[in-house]
């Protein structure tokens, strides 16, 4: 046999070895991304984004929470910005995963997500800081006391009922703080810096706050839930973390026994 025609099979079975190397490679690949789309569960709010896609401005409110059974539960309000009115909707109860409600706990009253001129954001903060308080088409800053505080025109004074400004209202102090103290789109707001004067304390703090179903239960039963959830979304999060483990090792240990196999037969044949 020539040297010639010998370099020809070596490089065709070298050829053959590394293309089936390649080809396990992509089934482990394929099976761990299996695995993802099994874990991840889609929240209701990821819906309301799809069906809220062709809306240019728009905020999605968490507006109450409950736990039944241990099931877990989200109601929203949709707020909808139009070229000449304010639109409000208030969806059904939905049920959500443990590791979202856990991860929302102390979110309600928050805008959890919304959408200016087109340009979505997912970081929480008061509702109605983003489209409404301080915009001037809205309302204006109106000074009490020596504080200033944000005041609705007349016919969008039921936003202050909406967004829970009436027991909280909003002051410049707090709204220089959201936007000026590293804030805005980066982390959640919930108030003046050792204080929670927005989110879940808002509803639930006695004599405060808009009526809610999560704020009416007894603070034992918020406590348990708050306990009984986080144990849940950490065992769903450990399940999850060993099952994209379990497919990233076997796809190592392939990969090889795939390339220590290609390794040893071209040098076999090397030889």
């Amino acid at each position: 046999m020539s040297n010639g025609f010998a370099k020809v099979i070596i490089a065709v079975i070298i050829g053959f070895f590394v293309l089936r190397s390649c080809n396990t490679c992509t089934r482990s690949s394929s099976n761990r991304s299996s695995s993802t789309v099994e874990n991840w569960q889609k929240t209701p709010v990821d819906k309301l984004i799809t069906s809220l896609n062709n809306e240019q401005n728009y905020s999605i409110i968490l507006l109450d929470m409950d736990s039944r059974s241990q099931k877990y539960y989200h109601m929203y309000n949709i707020v909808i910005e139009k070229p000449d009115t304010v639109l409000s909707q208030t969806t059904d109860w939905e049920e959500v995963p443990d590791v979202f409600f856990s991860a929302n706990v102390d979110n309600m009253g928050m805008k959890k997500k919304k959408k200016k001129d087109g340009k979505l954001s997912k970081k929480a903060s008061p509702a109605g800081y983003n489209h409404y308080v301080g915009n001037p088409k809205y309302g204006r800053w109106e000074e009490r006391n020596g504080s200033s505080f944000w005041a609705f025109y007349g016919q969008y004074a039921f936003m202050s009922s909406m967004f829970n400004l009436m027991a909280y209202p909003a002051r410049r102090s707090y709204y220089d703080d959201y936007y000026g103290g590293g804030y805005y789109g980066s982390r959640p707001y919930y108030g003046p810096s050792g204080r929670n004067v927005y989110g879940t304390k808002s509803y639930t703090s006695s004599g405060t706050g808009k009526s809610s179903t999560w704020g009416n239960k007894p603070s034992s039963f918020k406590q348990n839930v708050r306990s009984q959830v986080k144990r849940s979304a950490a065992a769903s999060q450990s399940r999850s973390y060993k099952s994209s483990s379990s497919y990233s090792r076997n796809s190592r240990s392939s990969s090889r026994y795939s390339s220590s196999s290609s390794r040893s037969r071209s040098g076999g044949f090397g030889k």
